[in-house]
């Protein structure tokens, strides 16, 4: 409890500070206000039997341990003798306590042993070796737990305790933690002492004084005094003399009304409190002496004591005594218990080799970490990773038992060690790098291929049906291809969506263009030759039937020419049509032309096939013309 009302005086210097207030902090903890704590939570037989409050305090434990905070554990020893009344009504012997605190020289000289048979006692031996296989030390007090944490605070021998009991700021303790939340947002409640003397000008003294007026574990306070009223009094008097007005007059509170029906009640004391005074009058009894010194001279361990000496030394983590705990406690495997806890030692060791790196740096000294005599934890960074929207790293350790792998903050590993996360990044980039090379390079010569394969199937059926053209048809091929394939290799993936690589120059690109436009010219020169070769040989031939499905048929080099040239103009895409003799009119660019006579059936499958094939090898043109534009 500590001190009645005290942590209500105090609201306004408390303070919720993030979890990472923690980090790199060396903190004592009071074990028995932890275990209360979680055990008060849920009482039900199933929590106690499954040891869900052992669980919570492995939670806690792991995720400060991450932080790299080093911990405390501290225990209560002795029952002190004024202790007694208040620790035997606690327990319910509520007339027997009342029956002491009426007489005042009733309070025995002796503190009481605890009962270690208890079941809170057995509680306490669980948390104290699950501690000891975490690497955590425990001091068993004389007496007091929070007055031994308060002791270790006052010296520097800590940064601080971890209690809920209000009175160890009256043993001393000069930063107090109330309460730890872990997880997500985690947050710790703290009050400083530094503040409660600036804020509320109360010092170590004045809240002794506070103890004695209001009541603690040590005395039942004075009657009449209620928060406001202690305060007010405490203030007026001062911190340096307070204690000595309360030890050589004693303190009571008087009234001195000034009128009979004025003033609201204010608090306990006096329903007329705007109209009274509180006074100090003579109290010979000495009844707070006792209660004055069991706060400023509490029985604890000295920080030169070979039990404080051996538990502020360094702990190793024992990882099968951990395993085989968790297995008996928990029913845990030993995998299950690795995977909680070595990632978070792993973490902690980071933080550690981050602090070195840190104070190199503040010394002025930046060295590599190959020249760091401490070798960094982290072998490699794997890959990056978003966790709850916060920037984090998968890495590799280094000399870590049982763990591969892990996933850290960004910032520790930033902070740790920079040079990983920039090798990171340029093995990253390379291998990007590596991938561009070599995607295009594959795709490029597959649609080289492709359009030779096209281009040999064109050429081939061409050659097949025609013979006139041939060799100008190839050579226009062979210049599309040949432009083509530059263009493939350095600016198009036609097998690839994604858009070309990089462009050509200028001059590429023209010459490119002219190759193109002098192929297409030729191809368009060879249609009109191919035309006006066919009006000739029709008005020579004159009415006489043409079979375009032989290429040797008539009698005459004209009658070869002419047929030879319909050929080629079907190959083409020619679209002309001709009147034979028989007043029959044949549509070439129809893909089922007129049949006039059943001699011309073949005739006329073959411009089917031949037009088809000239149509498709229009259209590849002008694909390839507009890559290159």
């Amino acid at each position: 409890m500590g001190v009645k009302n005290l942590w209500d005086i105090l609201e306004s210097c408390k303070k919720k500070l993030p979890l990472h207030h923690l980090q790199n902090k060396k903190v004592c903890v009071d074990l028995s206000c932890w275990l209360v704590q979680m055990y008060s939570a849920n009482r039900s037989p199933a929590f106690a039997k499954d040891k869900v409050y052992l669980k919570n305090l492995f939670h806690r434990i792991r995720a400060l341990l991450a932080l790299n905070c080093t911990l405390l554990f501290v225990t209560d020893g002795a029952i002190p003798s004024l202790k007694l009344a208040t620790y035997r009504r606690r327990l319910g012997s509520i007339s027997h306590a009342a029956k002491e605190s009426d007489q005042p020289n009733s309070h025995p000289s002796i503190s009481l042993r605890r009962n270690k048979g208890s079941e809170f006692s057995c509680m306490i031996k669980e948390a104290k070796r699950l501690g000891m296989a975490l690497g955590i030390p425990c001091l068993d007090g004389l007496e007091e737990a929070e007055a031994q944490c308060a002791s270790l605070d006052l010296e520097s021998l800590c940064d601080g305790c971890f209690t809920s009991d209000s009175d160890a700021f009256l043993f001393g303790a000069r930063t107090v933690y109330r309460d730890v939340f872990i997880g997500e947002g985690g947050y710790v409640i703290c009050y400083e002492m530094e503040d409660i003397e600036k804020t509320l000008g109360f010092g170590r003294n004045s809240l002794i004084s506070l103890a004695v007026l209001l009541g603690s574990d040590y005395s039942n306070g004075v009657n009449g005094f209620g928060p406001e009223t202690a305060c007010r009094l405490v203030k007026s008097v001062g911190d340096n003399l307070i204690l000595d007005q309360i030890l050589s007059n004693g303190v009571k509170a008087t009234r001195k009304c000034k009128g009979k029906n004025s003033g609201n009640k204010v608090d306990d004391m006096c329903p007329k409190a705007s109209s009274c005074e509180v006074g100090m009058t003579q109290d010979s009894d000495g009844q707070f002496r006792d209660v004055i010194n069991a706060y400023l001279e509490p029985k604890c361990h000295s920080p030169d004591s070979e039990a404080v000496q051996r538990v502020c030394g360094q702990h190793p983590f024992l990882r099968p005594q951990l395993q085989k705990i968790c297995e008996e406690y928990f029913d845990w495997s030993p995998e299950k218990t690795d995977q909680y806890i070595l990632p978070k030692i792993a973490e902690r060791e980071l933080r550690r080799f981050s602090d070195l790196h840190s104070a190199s740096s503040a010394l002025g000294i930046k060295p590599l970490l190959s020249e760091i005599p401490v070798p960094c934890p982290v072998l490699a960074i794997v890959k990056q990773r978003k966790v709850h929207g916060n920037e984090c790293y998968e890495v590799s350790w280094r000399n870590i038992e049982g763990l591969q792998v892990s996933v850290v903050p960004g910032d520790l590993v930033k902070s740790a060690c920079p040079e990983k996360i920039t090798e990171f990044l340029e093995k990253k980039g390379e291998e990007k790098k590596q991938k561009r090379r070599a995607r295009p390079k594959k795709s490029g010569q597959a649609a080289v291929k492709d359009v030779d394969e096209q281009l040999q199937e064109l050429l081939l059926g061409i050659e097949a049906d025609s013979g006139g053209i041939l060799g100008a048809t190839a050579s226009v091929c062979q210049t599309l291809t040949a432009a083509y394939t530059v263009a493939v290799q350095d600016v198009v993936d036609l097998s690839s969506p994604s858009p070309p690589l990089r462009k050509l120059s200028k001059s590429q690109k023209k010459m490119m263009a002219e190759d193109v436009n002098v192929a297409g010219m030729n191809m368009n020169k060879m249609e009109s030759e191919s035309s006006f070769s066919t009006q000739s040989s029709t008005s020579d031939v004159d009415n006489q039937l043409i079979d375009l499905s032989s290429p040797l048929a008539g009698g005459d080099n004209g009658m070869k020419g002419g047929r030879r040239a319909l050929a080629d103009i079907s190959n083409v895409g020619s679209h002309s049509t001709e009147t034979d003799g028989g007043g029959t009119t044949i549509d070439l660019s129809s893909p089922s032309p007129a049949i006039g006579d059943r001699s011309r059936v073949h005739h006329d499958d073959d411009d089917v096939i031949h037009e088809r094939k000239a149509r498709d090898l229009r259209m590849f043109l002008d694909s390839i013309r507009n890559e290159l534009y």
